[in-house]
């Protein structure tokens, strides 16, 4: 397997923003391959939280997401369930566990960014998770986790003990 280094190169100030948008894409291109390859297991709430950061904390109105995994928490698929506001999502149960159903996942991952940039669980963050968990839970789906993502931080409720 090829190593990739970080490059020694310093970006200018005439580094146009379209080409920093480039590359920030073609970093994300490069994680989703590397994490759909069978050996990379989510095993640690790091190295989810930097994949996550990385689909999530820029996006301008609120996105609901999923990390569909099989029993050995390898990444069967990301996806992107709902889209909101900016300052709220709706999130339907029924449609989360049809998605979940149709990729054969044994755990899921939730996620979800605060466009304000503030990464804290609310009280309706809290109780959809709950509402998931338990849905999930009737089909043997586990939830081992979810993740508020603000401006480049991220809050576990596993690490919080709120699973």
């Amino acid at each position: 397997m090829k190593t990739v280094k970080p490059s020694n190169e310093l970006y200018t100030s005439e580094t146009t923003f379209e080409q920093e948008n480039q590359l920030i894409a073609e970093a994300k291109h490069l994680l989703y391959a590397r994490l759909q390859t069978r050996d990379q297991v989510f095993t640690s709430p790091q190295a989810t939280r930097d994949y996550l950061c990385l689909q999530l904390s820029e996006r301008q109105q609120e996105v609901f997401c999923c990390l569909f995994l099989d029993s050995q928490h390898r990444l069967i698929e990301y996806q992107e369930l709902f889209v909101g506001t900016i300052d709220g999502c709706s999130v339907y149960p029924r449609e989360v566990v049809k998605a979940a159903l149709k990729v054969n996942a044994a755990a899921v991952i939730f996620a979800h960014n605060h466009p304000s940039g503030v990464a804290e669980p609310s009280m309706a963050d809290q109780r959809i998770t709950e509402r998931l968990t338990s849905a999930l839970g009737l089909l043997d789906i586990r939830v081992l986790d979810h993740f508020v993502i603000g401006d480049n931080t991220a809050v576990s409720f596993a690490e919080r003990g709120l699973l």
